[in-house]
């Protein structure tokens, strides 16, 4: 009876090293764009000429004490349950150090800037594999108050929804935000870090999914992606690149011209060789390596266009 006992003591002991073991996704809890709006935590932001309305999370930070409250309240249930989360006020603190020197990086043959948006910004400098975006709302009834929440985990490179809990809280006497929203969300969240983990699962046995972007420089070379190497198009040979280097080689071509193709749902691996992580830009300059040497020699410049989005042009750099 003493031996059954201490083999299944081990047996326990092994089954929670190995769960200790897992991989977690890296989080980062923000505000949603709708609670950003209604409490006027937005401002306008320039993407390549057009006018855009993106949420202020660094005044929304600094002004709503609620939201600070929630977020770390969000923090402690996630960091409960093994989940590494990634601090939201440090993050924009490292972006405003380097916002100047992005604003600086240009083209050295045509002038562009970088494409990127201060929210891709505040993923790219978290590097946070998933967002939980928190909306929520008090309604109140007598003396007692009831929160209505909606919480969303977000793919950071792919903008899909992977997770999600939503509901309302039982009335409550309490006045605080943070307490009403543990005492409704409870209840789901084991559920809802079940699906970020399943997510990550599939990610680290299928790759990350992101987006590359192929385009050729109009600068009279008269390089096309129908150009021929040893008989074979150039379209061809980024093809049967992306198939050997791709995870499972899965990808999708979702259009494609004589001066440009567009890959998306292409899955890259989360870690390089080495066993460093990878993300869309590591990926697209391997890419760039291998065209920019023989047979090819084509010159490339990669583009950052966010987390999960690059974009690599052909003939110049």
């Amino acid at each position: 009876m003493k031996k059954i006992s201490i083999i299944i003591a081990l047996f326990t002991m092994c089954i929670a090293t190995a769960f200790g073991q897992a991989k977690k996704p890296k989080l980062m809890v923000v505000p949603s764009d709708a609670w950003c709006k209604q409490h006027n935590f937005t401002k306008t932001f320039d993407n390549q000429g057009t006018e855009e309305v993106i949420p202020d999370y660094q005044k929304a930070l600094s002004t709503d004490k609620d939201l600070n409250n929630v977020i770390s309240k969000i923090n402690i249930l996630m960091a409960d349950r093994g989940f590494p989360l990634q601090d939201m006020q440090q993050s924009l603190k490292s972006i405003n150090n380097i916002s100047a020197e992005d604003r600086l990086l240009t083209s050295r043959t045509s002038g562009a800037t970088i494409a990127e948006s201060p929210l891709d910004r505040l993923r790219r400098t978290a590097k946070a594999d998933i967002l939980l975006e928190v909306d929520w709302t008090i309604s109140e009834v007598g003396p007692k108050k009831t929160v209505t929440y909606n919480l969303k985990g977000l793919d950071a490179y792919s903008n899909k929804q992977v997770a999600g809990a939503q509901g309302t809280g039982a009335p409550s006497f309490s006045a605080e935000v943070p307490v009403l929203l543990e005492e409704a969300v409870q209840d789901n969240m084991d559920n809802f870090t079940a699906q970020l983990q399943a997510h990550f699962d599939d990610m680290m046995a299928n790759g990350r999914e992101v987006v590359i972007d192929v385009r050729v420089f109009d600068n009279g070379s008269g390089l096309t992606l129908e150009e021929e190497f040893n008989g074979t198009e150039l379209s061809e040979i980024i093809d049967d690149w992306m198939a050997e280097n791709t995870v499972s080689h899965r990808f999708s071509k979702a259009d494609a011209t004589e001066n440009y193709i567009n890959y998306d749902q292409v899955r890259i691996p989360l870690y390089k060789a080495n066993g460093m992580p990878q993300d869309t830009n590591d990926f697209t300059r391997t890419l760039a390596k291998f065209l920019r040497n023989a047979p090819y020699n084509i010159p490339c410049k990669v583009i950052n266009r966010g987390l999960g989005r690059c974009l690599i042009v052909l003939g110049e750099k």
